[in-house]
């Protein structure tokens, strides 16, 4: 990185960039704004190992099998970045970066149809698209050092996240908030073997899996990747975050509804990960009644939450297998149109683990609070026939007036906590933040699995004052404040009878 490196670098980056958005509209943008960073990450990284390459000395520094072989993209000359930048003060710029997408596009059969095209258009100003290239010159988000650091990795998100909260309720088909993710990762481990997102938006799910197996010295080799997405636009943008990653990943052939046209069929997955759209009312329901997938029974025709829940349990690895979801708290407790028979059968049928209460305002897209739902075919012995409840709602801090983040030590405590549990060890039931209860226990709320009807109130430390010695302070506050209620009360009749208004 050319004098950004440094905490906060992504804040600075995104306020240049959205300093050149003029009046194009962010759901434009977005698209303008990271094919770019996507460009520029494929040529860093060519550019990276054709500088190796020189220095060997074996003249082999325009074989295109010596990237293929690093899972590095071939890049042709006139697609380079530093041809590009050559023109970010010319009015054909838009020109120019059209012809390097579609250049990469044709060397590389794996974004065939991805890449976004149309900087030539008309309405996308040139003065400001040459400067967006000018300012993104100046990232190395390729080399070795910046890979190490993790430095695209870090833009794209952040910028993802950013647009997620310009475009409000749109931004959630394609962004999932970290905080939740990271929660979610550091639940059910995915560690090695096959990871599916039905829902996959762009991507976050795998890339933090990703860099839960690399912090854990494990080898992302040994995870593979399978995800779908109906959105053509997200899914483009969910193949150039994993591309950027370095991440191999099978997304199905193209955009598609995971209900109609399951792109992987015969997929038992050792991991699931997703954050499906929630209370889905129009997603064709009526023409799947009598589908394979829903064992536990016909989700609504009005509501996806069971059909998303049923999709992913029949994905699910039989020796083990385990998901870990976001869902609307309707789920939790809904009686209506077969719901609540769909979930007693799942709780019966031992796959429901933990359900941890979220707190509210996680979401840039919704208001609605939200529960991870933690599933497992295979439990450990401890866990079986049981259910553990975790009551987050109150954790978080505010990083804005409208969004909420999770802590490090908030999801670290969730996940030891559950991991705790899990393996019969240094677990104990804290009221007002987590209950072990058994399918007897559940039974009697009638499988209900809402948390805060497990887990109870919090315990609040004795204050030490006596009653009566409180009861007194109190009322001589009381009987203060009622004096100053008063006295303002008058001074604003006075204030209003002179202004001819008497009251």
């Amino acid at each position: 990185m050319t004098g950004t490196t440094n905490i906060g670098f992504e804040e600075k980056l995104w306020q240049a960039a959205d300093k050149l958005r003029s009046n194009i509209d962010p759901a434009e943008y977005k698209h303008v704004v990271l094919g770019l960073i996507f460009l520029k990450y494929v040529s860093d990284s060519f550019e990276e190992k054709y500088r190796v390459l020189r220095e060997e000395g074996y003249g082999d520094e325009e074989d295109r099998d010596e990237y293929l072989a690093d899972n590095i993209f071939w890049v042709p000359k006139d697609a380079r970045w530093s041809e590009i930048q050559k023109h970010a003060a010319s009015a054909d710029i838009g020109t120019v970066i059209d012809h390097a997408m579609d250049e990469i596009e044709n060397e590389n059969s794996s974004l065939k149809g991805v890449l976004t095209r149309n900087y030539a258009r008309a309405e996308l100003d040139k003065t400001r698209l040459g400067e967006l290239v000018t300012l993104f010159t100046n990232v190395e988000v390729g080399s070795a050092a910046a890979q190490e650091r993790d430095v695209l990795g870090r833009v794209y998100e952040y910028f993802l996240s950013k647009f997620a909260s310009a475009e409000g309720k749109l931004g959630g088909e394609f962004y999932t908030p970290s905080c939740i993710v990271r929660t979610l990762v550091e639940m059910i481990e995915p560690f090695e073997g096959q990871i599916f997102d039905p829902a996959c938006g762009s991507g976050g799910m795998f890339c933090q899996s990703a860099r839960f197996v690399r912090e854990h010295q494990g080898n992302v080799r040994d995870i593979s990747i399978f995800g779908q997405e109906s959105n053509p636009t997200t899914w483009k943008l969910a193949k150039m975050n994993l591309a950027i990653r370095q991440l191999e990943a099978n997304l199905g052939k193209h955009n598609a509804d995971s209900f109609h046209d399951d792109q992987h069929k015969n997929l038992k997955a050792n991991y699931i990960l997703a954050n499906p759209p929630f209370n889905v009312s129009d997603w064709g329901g009526e023409r799947l009644r009598d589908d394979v997938r829903w064992k536990y029974g016909a989700p609504p025709v009005g509501n996806a939450n069971f059909a998303w829940l049923q999709h992913m349990l029949h994905h699910l690895s039989p020796a083990g297998g385990v998901c870990g979801t976001v869902l609307a708290n309707g789920s939790l407790s809904s009686n209506t149109s077969n719901e609540g028979n769909i979930r007693k059968n799942m709780i019966i049928d031992d796959v429901v683990e933990c359900i941890v209460a979220m707190p509210g305002q996680l979401f840039y897209s919704t208001g609605i609070p939200v529960s991870l739902w933690i599933m497992r075919k295979g439990k450990t012995e401890h866990a079986k026939n049981k259910v553990l409840f975790i009551d987050a709602r109150k954790w978080g801090h505010m990083i804005d007036r409208k969004v909420r983040e999770l802590s490090e030590e908030d999801i670290r405590k969730i996940a030891d906590t559950y991991q705790n549990w899990r393996g019969g060890k240094e677990y104990a039931d804290i009221k007002g933040f987590c209950k072990e209860a058994t399918i007897e226990e559940i039974e009697g709320q009638d499988y209900i699995l809402t948390p805060g009807r497990y887990v109870g109130i919090e315990e609040q430390e004795e204050e030490g004052e006596p009653f009566e010695v409180k009861m007194q302070r109190l009322t001589s506050e009381l009987s203060e404040l009622f004096k100053e209620s008063a006295r303002l009360q008058e001074k604003i009749r006075e204030k209003l009878g002179a202004i001819g208004y008497e009251i």
